[in-house]
C-alpha cells in the first residue's frame, strides 16, 4: 500500500486547531502527518484504516492518533441526506515537549498521547459528553479553548473502554525516510511563503534533479509541487482573512503574491469565492 504525506498548519500562536470537516466520498487516501489527531465522527460510516488495521467506522466513533501514523476514512456510498462529517483536532507537532503540557498535573495526558502511537479507539458512557464539548470547542478561542480541551482530555482519561487500533507502530520500508524528505520540503515552503519559490532550489534540498523531484513529490503527495505551494499560500490567506483586519492586497503580498489579479484568481479557484467574499463570511 502506498502512502501520501500531509502538512497540517497549526498557527504559531496556537497549540492546536479544531475544525468541523465534511468527509469527501471517493477521495479517501491513506496519509500521515507529524501532528497528533483527535477525530470524532459526527455522521457517516465506512472503512477506517489506521496503521496495519482495517475496520469499519460509524457515527460517534472517536479515535486518537499519534504522529506519523498512516490513516484513512473511506466513506460508504449511502443515500443519507446528512453529509458525512467529523470534528478534528490537530495538535502542534512538538506538543509533548512544549510548555503546553509540561506540567506535573498533566502527566497522565502526556502518557495517553504517547500511547496513541498505534491509535486509540474510545467508547463508553463518556462519548456523548465528549461530543458536546467538541462541538462547543469549534466555537471557542483563546483561554476558553484551552480549558475546553483539558475537559475533553479529562473525559478521555476516564474512558475505561479503550482499544488500541493498530497492533504495532507502523514500520513501512522507506516510509520514515520518505516522510523526512517530504517534511523538509514542507518546512522550506512554510519558511519562504512570502518569496518566489524556485523549483531548482527545492529539488537541491533532496539532492535531486528538478524532473526527478517533481515525480517523487507527485507520487508521495498526489499534488504537483506548484499545486501544493498554491494550496498552502491560499490556506494562509484564508486564515488571515478570517482572523485579521489586514487589507486584501497586503494579505496577498504576505502569501507571496505581488499581483492582486493572480491572488484573486487562485483564491477563487480553490475557495470558490473572491477574498473579499470569503471575508464577509466571518464578519
Amino acid at each position: 500500500m502506498e502512502y501520501t504525506f500531509d502538512k497540517i498548519f497549526v498557527p504559531h500562536q496556537h497549540s492546536f486547531i479544531t475544525r468541523e470537516m465534511e468527509l469527501q466520498k471517493n477521495t479517501a487516501r491513506v496519509h500521515s502527518h507529524k501532528n497528533f489527531e483527535l477525530n470524532f465522527i459526527l455522521s457517516g460510516s465506512g472503512k477506517r484504516i489506521v496503521g496495519n488495521n482495517i475496520s469499519s467506522f460509524e457515527k460517534d466513533d472517536l479515535v486518537l492518533l499519534g504522529p506519523n501514523l498512516p490513516h484513512c476514512w473511506e466513506i460508504l456510498q449511502t443515500e443519507d441526506e446528512e453529509p458525512p462529517k467529523c470534528i478534528v483536532i490537530h495538535f502542534y507537532e512538538n506538543l509533548i515537549s512544549s510548555d503546553f503540557f509540561n506540567k506535573p498535573e498533566l502527566e497522565e495526558i502526556v502518557d495517553l498521547l504517547k500511547q496513541a502511537e498505534t491509535g486509540i479507539f474510545f467508547s463508553g458512557l463518556e462519548i456523548p459528553t465528549i461530543k458536546h464539548l467538541l462541538q462547543e470547542l469549534t466555537q471557542k478561542e483563546g483561554l476558553n479553548s484551552y480549558i475546553g480541551l483539558l475537559q475533553i482530555f479529562s473525559l478521555l482519561l476516564s474512558c475505561e473502554k479503550r482499544e488500541f487500533i493498530s497492533k504495532a507502530p507502523m514500520k513501512v520500508s522507506g516510509f520514515e525516510q520518505d516522510f523526512e524528505q517530504i517534511n523538509k520540503i514542507y518546512e522550506y515552503v512554510f519558511q519562504h511563503i512570502q518569496e518566489e519559490i524556485k523549483l531548482q532550489e527545492v529539488a537541491t534540498l533532496l539532492n535531486m534533479a528538478p524532473g526527478s523531484f517533481c515525480r517523487f513529490f507527485k507520487k508521495k503527495t498526489k499534488l504537483t509541487f506548484m499545486e501544493y505551494v498554491i494550496k498552502i499560500r491560499i490556506g494562509f490567506a484564508a486564515k488571515m482573512l478570517a482572523e485579521t483586519n489586514k487589507q486584501v492586497t497586503e494579505i496577498g503580498y504576505d502569501c507571496g503574491y505581488n499581483n492582486l489579479a493572480n491572488f484573486n484568481h487562485y483564491f477563487k479557484k480553490l475557495m470558490g469565492k473572491t477574498p473579499s467574499e470569503y471575508r464577509k463570511d466571518f464578519r
